[in-house]
């Protein structure tokens, strides 16, 4: 191995450590045994190769630098764009006994002083920079001083065009990583590690698109990629169209439990995230009122580390946060997460679910969306992307010459047709894309010309994306599955979870779902039978076809489809092609091997999506359900049709037996009524009086992981009431 002379002998942090990962594993870090995918990632990394991890949040990500750096010896730099994260992640270090420092923007630069001498001293083990200290003059030649155990560059898909938009900074890393690759310190012979400094990417929400961007941004040499570990075993997702006038009440219904607490809610807005925590606040919760506060990027620094401490120490349960709260956040027993709204892209939507259930339990996630999501996601992508005229305008203002960006800022307000937010964020994006350039000291220059193609590719790129997030919505597959294809571990796609509203109608808390009438069982035959010729149909050629246009809507046909591919049925893919230069999307309905398999005599148990629960409706506002009674040929309606049935005596006196069945069985199991039976399945039982499992699972909200967990008590309360 080649070694480069130095003046000063190496240190003890410099040497690099001769035990085995596995030795340093239990040794240093005090843990028996690696995480999936860990051991690997670490072998990599201590052999010297450029290597991209994409692993899950809470997954071990940290691990496979850090015990790497320690195998080398020397510093490892670790560059990250979040102070929490950095502080958190350093903190966890120092308490191993590990010698860490770090600098950024929050500390004193007499901290910073003392980081870059013990550095110099060959003292450290750890240094963590933001990127923005990149820029600071003198600052990069430092660096190149001392050897470099390794460069670890953590939340890598801000590095790229297709990531988040971040700040420039970080999309500029890859113009200083040739220069601190150099290894100047002096490189001790060791077996298995080589003189050339690794560069680590890490992130955990990078699709197949963005992954191939880190590695060309980062200038990575035959980078070893380790894609895996999305599916998360625990988490039981469900999503829900939700009226944006219900969601505060079925999120407090949600929440009113104790055990589903600690959370995390997601609003969409600062206003939408101050309004929720406060009527959570109100809100009763088990033991008393639920301790709920907001957080968002509008509270100043002392507000928002004391709202974090404090949910950290369990002394706030509830944060409703915009997309600001989380990263960072390393709290294991977060039991549910609740996204008020749509996200902007399934990268952050699964991110932020990510945060549950870090311990390994059973951890709850609703996605509540409806149309006026669409609206007001419209308004934060006008916002975030202005027209091209707005970036073109302040462009033409900027010069070859630095100027202090409040200056030029002042100039321009007082002679375009723009208010400072609307300047302020054309500037941004201009940096962000290279037309323009902001300087350490806040002075600007004009960038170049290319902004213009890479601006408007972004945005478009971005619209796309939450174009994503509406199909997952309307996806018939399995919620996890379909995460894990969405960021290209093809290695597990292919596994139900089991546990979702897709996977589980019947375990759904928030979603309800009801069984199929005839008339829509009579459909669904129908259906199958169209198809058994073709290899697909679009859903709006297949309505057409059926001649159902006029008599059922598009929303409820849908939900008969999607009923069938629940079934296993039928497939249906996202397909699209190109008319008159744009892109009409559709749905390809194709037969499985199970459809083709049915038979006129043939059972079709399915069950159709019908809202939310009445227990999460607004008082005095039912949630919305399928019009069933349109596909009912002859106009009748079914008694499971006909709305809440005006009950006998004889079924009042069961039903109260069952809901004082239910209440105890609750209280058994420590949850809400309405988790073991809703009161629909109440009065469908109480009106059906059961007799054995076969009728029992014929009843809306039975499903079979509720019949077997309590079907043999429910039809004892039956038999009993007899």
């Amino acid at each position: 191995m080649t070694t480069v002379s130095n003046a000063s002998a190496p240190s003890a942090a410099a040497t690099p450590h001769a035990a085995a990962p596995a030795e340093i594993l239990q040794s240093v870090f005090g843990h028996e045994c690696f995480r999936s995918g860990q051991e690997e990632v670490c072998r990599a990394a201590i052999a010297g190769r450029d290597l991209l991890l994409v692993m899950p949040t809470g997954a071990g990500k940290s691990l496979c630098y850090q015990l790497p750096a320690i195998a080398r010896g020397g510093t490892a730099l670790v560059i990250s764009p979040l102070i929490a994260l950095m502080e958190d992640q350093a903190a966890k270090l120092a308490a191993l006994g590990l010698r860490v420092a770090r600098i950024h923007s929050g500390l004193e630069r007499a901290v910073a002083r003392q980081a870059c001498v013990e550095y110099l001293q060959g003292s450290l083990q750890f240094l963590f920079i933001a990127p923005e200290r990149l820029r600071v003059p003198g600052f990069p030649e430092m660096l190149r001083k001392k050897r470099l155990a390794l460069i670890a560059i953590d939340e890598a898909h801000c590095i790229s065009q297709w990531g988040h938009d971040f700040r420039p900074d970080y999309r500029m890393l890859g113009e200083y990583l040739p220069g601190l690759r150099a290894a100047n310190g002096h490189v001790p012979a060791n077996d298995g590690i080589t003189a050339r400094i690794p560069v680590l990417a890490f992130t955990a929400t990078a699709t197949p698109e963005v992954q191939a961007d880190i590695v060309q941004q980062l200038g990575m040499i035959k980078p070893a990629q380790f894609i895996h570990g999305f599916r998360r075993e625990n988490l039981a997702i469900e999503v829900v169209e939700v009226a944006v006038p219900d969601r505060a009440q079925a999120i407090c219904s949600l929440l009113a439990r104790p055990t589903s607490r600690p959370a995390i809610v997601y609003a969409t807005s600062r206003k939408q995230s101050e309004t929720l925590a406060e009527v959570l606040s109100q809100s009763a919760g088990g033991n008393g009122k639920i301790r709920a506060a907001a957080y968002h990027a509008g509270l100043d620094a002392a507000t928002r580390e004391r709202i974090q401490t404090a949910f950290q120490r369990c002394e706030v349960e509830v944060v409703v946060a915009t997309i600001a709260f989380g990263m960072g956040i390393d709290k294991a027993d977060i039991r549910t997460v609740i996204h008020a709204g749509l996200p902007g892209t399934l990268e952050g939507y699964y991110q932020e679910i990510g945060r549950a259930g870090r311990d390994g339990a059973l951890s709850r996630t609703y996605l509540m969306h409806s149309y006026a999501d669409q609206r007001t996601h419209d308004f934060f992508l006008n916002r975030d992307y202005p027209p091209l005229e707005h970036l073109s305008t302040v462009f033409q203002t900027l010069g070859e010459n630095p100027r202090p960006v409040e200056k030029v800022r002042s100039e321009a307000l007082a002679r375009l047709e723009l208010d400072q937010e609307e300047f302020d964020k054309a500037l941004e994006k201009l940096e962000i894309h290279g037309g323009a350039r902001v300087d350490f000291g806040g002075s600007v220059t004009r960038g170049g010309p290319a902004w213009r193609k890479t601006y408007a590719v972004q945005a478009q790129h971005r619209a796309e994306q939450y174009q994503k997030v509406v199909r997952y919505t309307a996806m018939s597959e399995c919620r996890m599955s379909a995460l894990v294809r969405h960021f290209g571990d093809e290695h597990d796609v292919d596994r139900p979870c089991g546990k979702c509203d897709v996977c589980d109608p019947a375990g759904a808390v928030l979603r309800v779902f009801r069984h199929a009438t005839p008339a829509e069982r009579e459909l669904a035959q129908r259906i199958v039978d169209e198809l058994r010729p073709l290899d697909y149909l679009a859903a709006g050629t297949l309505q057409r076809r059926l001649e159902l246009v006029g008599r059922i809507s598009r929303d409820e046909f849908d939900a008969l489809l999607d009923a069938m591919a629940r079934a296993g049925l039928i497939g249906i893919e996202d397909a699209e092609f190109e008319k008159n230069g744009e892109i009409i999307r559709f749905r390809k309905i194709r037969l499985t091997e199970d459809g083709l398999a049915v038979r006129h005599s043939t059972p079709l148990p399915l069950l159709i999506s019908d809202g939310i629960g009445d227990e999460f409706a607004r008082r005095g506002q039912p949630p919305s359900r399928a019009k069933a009674k349109k596909l009912d040929a002859a106009g009748k309606r079914t008694r499971a049709d006909a709305g809440p049935a005006e009950l006998t005596l004889e079924q009042e006196k069961l039903a109260a037996l069952i809901k004082q069945w239910r209440m105890a069985e609750a209280k058994r199991l420590g949850v809400p009524a309405y988790v073991v039976l809703h009161d629909r399945t109440v009065t469908a039982l109480a009106t059906a009086r059961p007799e054995n499992s076969k009728q029992l699972l014929e009843i809306d909200g039975m499903g079979e992981a509720k019949a077997e967990k309590f079907g043999a008590a429910i039809l004892k309360v039956c038999f009993g009431a007899k």
